[in-house]
């Protein structure tokens, strides 16, 4: 019972501290970005699907679709839309802080930072940048697939690439390496589900890569932040017991 009480402990600490702080560098990054790309979509009279960086949070986080209408009910831009994504993002975090530190937990050695900074390091390589290869964040405006499809393919490669890493970590015999392998690269062979021919993004190019590149570097520090501070806050709690 200690045990799970720390890992809740931790987890909410944890949580806190890493939504709040990608929800800052989404405030000063991809935020103005998104809300640029909108009045390119509000022009175009399209529908668009936006993806933010939180870990996704900071995630690239799964895909969701938004469609836009009028009568569909939103937060309103400035302080409500802030602090309805800065919530979402705290609790996403509490989220993933709970199976990591769980995880460290049942390794049970070493915990530390150094610890739990290569589990979060195995968390961004599993949930952000592997799924990003073939579905990067995505501007409002831009084309996509069907939304089941690219949440089955984006959960798909994340649970295949995580066993291709624990794999690859914690097993040394010649066919865990070859199982990892093919693992982590069946995914990207299938393919990410495309989106309708003849669509194209309204947002121009270059902001669109620069919200790609900002909302990879968000994912990254969420992560590492995720992992050492889960690693670090676990170690204390255990050693106060």
């Amino acid at each position: 019972m200690s045990s799970f009480r720390n890992i809740v402990f931790t987890s909410v600490l944890v949580g806190l501290i890493c939504g709040l702080a990608v929800s800052l560098m989404q405030y000063v990054g991809t935020t103005p970005l998104i809300l640029h790309a909108e009045t390119f979509e509000s022009a175009g009279g399209e529908a668009g699907h936006s993806h933010d960086a939180a870990p996704a949070t900071g995630e690239a986080a799964a895909p969701t679709g938004h469609a836009h209408d009028e009568e569909a009910w939103g937060p309103a831009d400035g302080f409500e839309r802030n602090a309805y994504t800065a919530a979402a993002n705290i609790l996403t975090a509490i989220g993933y802080a709970l199976v990591l530190t769980g995880l460290i937990s049942l390794r049970g050695s070493n915990i530390g930072w150094r610890e739990g900074l290569f589990w979060g390091l195995g968390g961004f390589a599993a949930v952000a940048l592997a799924p990003m290869v073939g579905l990067p964040p995505e501007l409002p405006g831009s084309p996509a697939g069907e939304l089941a499809a690219r949440q089955a393919w984006w959960i798909g490669t994340a649970v295949a690439t995580a066993g291709g890493i624990a794999l690859l970590a914690f097993r040394r015999e010649p066919w865990a390496a070859v199982l990892a392998i093919v693992l982590i690269a069946v995914p990207h062979v299938i393919g990410a589900p495309l989106p309708p021919e003849g669509e194209h993004a309204l947002a121009p190019l270059p902001l669109e890569r620069r919200f790609i590149i900002l909302a990879t570097l968000t994912s990254f520090v969420f992560w590492v932040l995720l992992g050492a501070l889960s690693g670090t806050f676990l170690k204390r709690f255990e050693a106060a017991k």
